[in-house]
């Protein structure tokens, strides 16, 4: 099993780093081959919309240091997504990333029953730190970009979320968030019957 965790976070070592490393730790416990990427520590750009994905190839056309990412994720079996939110939304980092995830979507995904390019079964892990203590406070974010993340056939998704987090490292005292990585960690590294 191979897990592809992609941080969007600009502070290594912040909170969605932590709840990552508490989730792959385990996972590697259970076997899986894991890979850890930090979006801030590459260049790249968004999707130019250049419809080089629908026209002419299978994948980005663009070639900057998400295209050994973009190949990585293609070959995984889980994908762990982790963001804090900033002004109410995901990182700025993972939105051009996902947005540059529009290659595994088929030329004809609007009306196609299989709109992916990448092979089923996947499983999808959503890491979301925010400061703000109110749970019904972006709790927008993950059903929004699991709605379309669903296309690419993600059989099973999973939101991990950290809430009044503020300050670096804080996620270390929600103990419950830390243990629910490691839960879910082992469910979608346990073999499938």
């Amino acid at each position: 099993m191979k897990v592809v965790c992609v941080l969007g976070s600009p502070r290594i070592g912040g909170n969605t780093d932590i709840v990552a490393d508490a989730f792959l730790e385990t996972a590697k416990k259970a076997g899986a081959e894991t890979k850890k990427f930090y979006l801030n520590k590459m260049q790249y750009r968004g999707c130019q919309a250049c419809m080089g994905c629908k026209k002419t190839a299978e994948t980005c056309v663009l070639k900057d240091d998400l295209s050994p990412l973009l190949d990585e994720v293609r070959q995984c079996d889980v994908l762990v997504l982790c963001s804090p939110v900033y002004y109410g939304d995901i990182t700025s980092q993972m939105k051009a990333f996902i947005d540059r995830t529009y290659c595994y979507l088929t030329p004809d995904f609007m009306s196609s029953p299989h709109p992916s390019r990448l092979k089923s079964g996947k499983q999808l892990v959503f890491i979301q730190a925010q400061g703000h203590p109110d749970l019904k406070q972006f709790q927008d974010i993950f059903p929004r970009y699991e709605f379309f993340l669903k296309w690419y056939g993600f059989e099973k998704t999973y939101l991990i979320r950290a809430v009044g987090v503020v300050e670096k490292g804080m996620v270390k005292s929600h103990p419950e968030v830390l243990q629910l990585a490691e839960k879910v960690a082992k469910e979608v590294t346990s073999p499938k019957l």
